[in-house]
Formats: C-alpha cells, sequence, structure tokens
C-alpha cells in the first residue's frame, strides 16, 4: 500500500487559483503545462512528483474558463485584490504520470476532464509547437489547517515553479477523492491518451 506524507520541500507548482480551488475539490485531476515564459529551459519540467499548489490571479481569464466553472473563478476572486499581501497553501499534490502530449484530437478529447475551455487548451498545445503538453495527473490532498503566507517578489513573475520562503507546518491532511474514485477518473483519462 502507497503511503503519503506532507512534502517535507517547500517546492510549490503556481497555477491559476480556479484550476487549485478544481483540483482542490475533486473537479479535476490533471493539470496541463508547458512552461511558463521565463523558465531557465524555456519548456516544462517536472521538479518533484510531489509539491504544494500556489494558487496566482493575475493572468486569470473568465473566458478561458467554461461557462460551468466561472462560480468557481468567483470564489477565487472573493476578497482577492492586486495588493494583497499574502496567499493560501491549502492543498499539496503528488504527481502519479505525466503523459507528454503533442496530438490535437487527444486533447479536445480530454475536454469533459478538465475546467479550461478548448481556446485554452489549443493555445498551451500551440505555444512553441514542437514541444509536448505536460499532462500532469495530480494525487491531491487538503491540508486541515490551510497556511496563509506572505506573498514575496520571488514568487511573482511567469515560472512554474518556486520555493516558498515559509515553511509549511506538518499537520492533517486528507485525499480529496478516495483511492477508487482517482483511479477510476485516471484510467479514464488514460484511455484517451493511450489509444
Amino acid at each position: 500500500m502507497h503511503t503519503i506524507t506532507q512534502p517535507t520541500s517547500p517546492l510549490s507548482l503556481k497555477e491559476w487559483a480556479v484550476a487549485v480551488k478544481a483540483l482542490g475539490e475533486g473537479h479535476q485531476i490533471i493539470t496541463i503545462r508547458k512552461g511558463g515564459l521565463y523558465e531557465e529551459t524555456r519548456e516544462f519540467r517536472l521538479e518533484n512528483n510531489q509539491f504544494y499548489l500556489y494558487p496566482t490571479y493575475e493572468h486569470q481569464k473568465q473566458e478561458m474558463v467554461k461557462p460551468q466553472y466561472h462560480d468557481l473563478l468567483q470564489a477565487t476572486l472573493a476578497g482577492w485584490t492586486p495588493d494583497k499581501q499574502t496567499a493560501e497553501i491549502a492543498c499539496f499534490a503528488e504527481v502519479t504520470d505525466d503523459v507528454e502530449l503533442l496530438d490535437e484530437e487527444k486533447l479536445r478529447a480530454l475536454s469533459p476532464y478538465h475546467i479550461w475551455t478548448d481556446n485554452f487548451a489549443d493555445v498551451r498545445l500551440h505555444w512553441k509547437k514542437q514541444k509536448p503538453l505536460h499532462i500532469l495527473f495530480a494525487r491531491v490532498y487538503r491540508l486541515t489547517q490551510p497556511a496563509e503566507i506572505l506573498i514575496d517578489e520571488a514568487y511573482k513573475g511567469c515560472k512554474s515553479w518556486h520555493h516558498l520562503l515559509a515553511a509549511i507546518p506538518g499537520q492533517r491532511f486528507e485525499p480529496v477523492l478516495s483511492d477508487a474514485d482517482y483511479a477510476r477518473r485516471k484510467g479514464a483519462i488514460l484511455n484517451i491518451l493511450n489509444r
């Protein structure tokens, strides 16, 4: 049996706050990455299979989120302002699979399994066309006590990864989805990617 522990590394993956919320509430188990504009390698690399989820707000666009998830987007914006000094770390993830994808038809077939519009997915696929998308399967765990951390200048900019400067206290956590539910959803998505 696989045993999970809270990450000891301060590594975090930056993702739209609405996507962090969707992952943290079990609306999706995948995230789609190609790399931030300022990655050292100019492409995405999985730095560790376990990391905290750091919510970002600046680049969220309502038109890139399916209408049925606009309420999630609005919920992330409640109480947020551009000059907010803190961010909430409420979840961590363990990547169980990292599948590279260049096939537009398969990407479209994944649409029922994430919150983004087809246009958003297409933009990610076609940016640096020769580089594949990474479909990260994230088993997400919710912290019993979310940590409020100060937003440091180091966290800003279009990078996928950063190391939190504040330690996240060790505490209890729980999986967002049961083992069976996660396995079922993962199997359905892998069936699309492997055909």
